[in-house]
C-alpha cells in the first residue's frame, strides 16, 4: 500500500536500509522513492544539512551507503536556482566523510531518473543488498 512507500522514519535503524545521500538537487528523493517501490529498504539522509559529518552512519551502518553527485550547473537547473560555487562548495564538504566511506557513487549530472535508478539497482543486485522481507 501506499504507506509501505512513504520514507522511512527517522527512529529507523539504519542497518537494515540503503541510505542515499548527495548534494540538494542530485536526485535522492526521487531515488528513495523509486527503490521503496521496488522493495528497498531505502531512506534519505539529509547529510548536506547537517554539520555532523557522520550522520548517514548514526544508527549504524547502513545496507549500502549510494552517494549520489551533481555539478552546480546541473544543480542550478534542476532546482531552478541561481547558486554560487560556495554554496555547492560547503555541501560538498559537509559530505565529504560519506564520500569517503560510500559504497556506490553515481554522477547524475548526464543521466536521466530511470538511468539513475537501473544504475543503482543493478549495484544492488550486483552486492546482494537484500529487499524488504527477503
Amino acid at each position: 500500500g501506499a504507506g509501505s512507500r512513504r520514507l522511512m522514519p527517522a527512529s529507523a535503524a539504519l542497518d537494515e536500509h540503503e541510505v542515499v545521500v548527495g548534494v540538494c538537487g542530485a536526485g535522492k528523493t526521487t531515488l528513495v522513492r523509486r527503490l521503496l517501490g521496488l522493495g528497498y529498504p531505502a531512506r534519505v539522509c539529509a547529510q548536506e544539512h547537517s554539520h555532523v559529518p557522520s550522520l548517514f552512519r548514526r544508527r549504524g551502518r547502513p545496507q549500502a551507503l549510494i552517494y549520489l553527485h551533481a555539478s552546480l550547473p546541473v544543480v542550478c537547473r534542476r532546482l531552478g536556482v541561481n547558486w554560487t560555487e560556495q554554496v555547492l562548495a560547503e555541501q560538498w564538504q559537509r559530505l565529504s566523510l560519506a564520500r569517503e566511506e560510500c559504497d556506490f557513487f553515481l554522477d547524475t549530472d548526464p543521466l536521466t531518473i530511470p538511468q539513475v535508478l537501473h544504475a543503482t539497482e543493478c549495484y544492488l543486485q550486483a552486492h546482494a543488498v537484500c529487499k524488504r522481507g527477503l
